[in-house]
C-alpha cells in the first residue's frame, strides 16, 4: 500500500530528502520563533522541519520550548514540509495523549506529520530521574513497544483494547483518525550497532540513526533492515550530520532522509542561517 509522505503517495525507493532538525531551546523555544524558522526553511527548499522533545536539558540550557505546541505553530505556518518530534521519549508520555496530539497535528498539517520515538535518556538533563520516571532501559523498552502498539491501534479508528504491563485501553474508538493512510509514519531512534533498536525500527516505518559514524556502516544497517523486513520498500533510513556535510555517500548507502545534526547549545542565528541557506544539495 502506498504511504502518503510530503503530500505524495510513494512506493519503493525515493531520492534523499533534507530536514532541518533543531533543538527548541533558548531563542528557538518560542512557538512563534519556531514557526518563523519553519516558514523560512520551507521557502528555502527544505523537505522537513523537526524539533527536539525534552522537558529539560543539561547546562548551559535553561529554557526549553514545548515541542508539541511548537509543531502546531509550524504546521499552521507551512504548507509543504514534513514535521514532527525527533524524537519523543514515549515511556515518559501517555500513549493515548500522544495519539490524540499526533492525529490533530496530522489534521492541521494536511497529512505531513511523522512520529519520531525512542527510549529517552536521563543523562541528557535528568528529565527522567527528576520526575520519578522509569530509569531501567529494559523496562522503558517494554513501555515503548506497548505505547507504539496502542498508538497504532487507536489510529485505526476502530475499537481498540490493550491489556499490558504498563498500559490499559478498554474498548476505545479514537476519532478523528489521522489524515495519512494507513497512518502517519513512525520512525524509531537508535544507535548503531545496538541491535534491539534496529529490530524495533524494522517493524515500523523508519530508523533514525543517532550519531552514525560513516556511510559505509549505513550500508550494513540497510542490509540488516532488509533482512528483518524482507525489503526496504516504503522504509526510511534517516541520518543526521553536521550542516555542510556532503550527502552523496549517505544517499548512495541508502539514506532516504538527511537531517541536520545541530548542537544543543547552538545559537538561534546559526539555525536561521542554515534554514535560509537551504539544504546541501
Amino acid at each position: 500500500m502506498a504511504r502518503r509522505t510530503g503530500g505524495l503517495d510513494r512506493v519503493g525507493p525515493v531520492t534523499i530528502r533534507f530536514g532541518l532538525d533543531f533543538p527548541n531551546f533558548g531563542g528557538l523555544g518560542h512557538p512563534r520563533r519556531m514557526a518563523e524558522l519553519a516558514a523560512l526553511a520551507e521557502e528555502s527548499g527544505w523537505d522537513g522541519v523537526f524539533v527536539w522533545d525534552h522537558i529539560m536539558y543539561r547546562q548551559p540550557v535553561t529554557h526549553a520550548g514545548d515541542p508539541w505546541i511548537g509543531l502546531a505553530a509550524i504546521a499552521a505556518a507551512t504548507e509543504r514540509v514534513m514535521l514532527g518530534p525527533m524524537v519523543t521519549a514515549l515511556p515518559r508520555r501517555r500513549p493515548q495523549i500522544v495519539a490524540r496530539q499526533a492525529a490533530a497535528l496530522d489534521e492541521l498539517s494536511d497529512g505531513r506529520f511523522i512520529l519520531g520515538a525512542g527510549l529517552g535518556l536521563d543523562r541528557s538533563g535528568r528529565e527522567l530521574s527528576a520526575f520519578g520516571e522509569e530509569l531501567d532501559d529494559r523496562e522503558r523498552a517494554s513501555m515503548l513497544d506497548e505505547a507504539l502498539a496502542i498508538i497504532d491501534g487507536l489510529w485505526t479508528g476502530n475499537p481498540h483494547t490493550h491489556e499490558g504491563a504498563a498500559y490499559t485501553v478498554r474498548d476505545v474508538t479514537f476519532l478523528p483518525r489521522p489524515v495519512q493512510r494507513p497512518r502517519p509514519p513512525i520512525w524509531l531512534a537508535g544507535r548503531w550497532p545496538n541491535q534491539r533498536p534496529l529490530r524495533r525500527a524494522a517493524r515500523w516505518d523508519g530508523y533514525f540513526l543517532i550519531e552514525q559514524p560513516d556511510a559505509d556502516s549505513l550500508a550494513e544497517v540497510a542490509d540488516r533492515i532488509r533482512q528483518a523486513r524482507g525489503n526496504l520498500d516504503g522504509f526510511d533510513l534517516v541520518i543526521n550530520q553536521p550542516y555542510g556535510t556532503d550527502p552523496t555517500p549517505w544517499a548512495a548507502a541508502g539514506a532516504t532522509w538527511w537531517l541536520t545534526k545541530t548542537p544543543f547549545d547552538t545559537t538561534a542565528d546559526a539555525v536561521f542561517a542554515a534554514a535560509r541557506e537551504g539544504p546541501p544539495r
